[in-house]
């Protein structure tokens, strides 16, 4: 369970606050889809591994783009506003520390996303996710 802010999930901070975080960066999202794929290849990867505050699964990932508003559980909404920017910081979750796997411009639908808190709320682990 995590209460999420206009700044992201209360208690969960960013180490580097220049580049993540704020209130256009206040989530981090992925899909459980993605993960298990990249699983698949070899990758070391477990939900969190690549940073993410919130995995989401069942959803179509393609259509997860920025602009893109979700409900998560009763109460929190979401807006995506951009797609992350692959850092060297979660090189060793990938086998060969090919970091660039979760790039959308090198492999579109396979990155993660940062997204703005339009409404608040608690958010249970297994709260059913819908695109708005």
């Amino acid at each position: 369970m995590a209460r999420i802010t206009p700044l992201g999930l209360e208690g969960d901070a960013h180490r580097d606050g220049e580049h993540h975080g704020g209130p256009e960066r206040a989530v981090c999202l992925f899909a459980m889809e993605a993960i298990r794929e990249l699983q698949a290849e070899g990758h070391p990867l477990v939900p969190g591994a690549l940073g993410e505050n919130v995995t989401l699964e069942g959803l179509d990932w393609s259509a997860v783009q920025p602009g893109t508003r979700l409900q998560l559980g009763d109460e929190v909404v979401l807006e995506v506003t951009r797609y992350t920017t692959p850092c060297f910081n979660i090189r060793p979750a990938f086998r060969g520390g090919d970091y660039s796997l979760v790039s959308q411009k090198r492999h579109p639908g396979r990155s993660r996303v940062y997204a703005r808190v339009i409404a608040t709320g608690m958010l249970h682990g297994g709260d059913p996710a819908r695109l708005l």
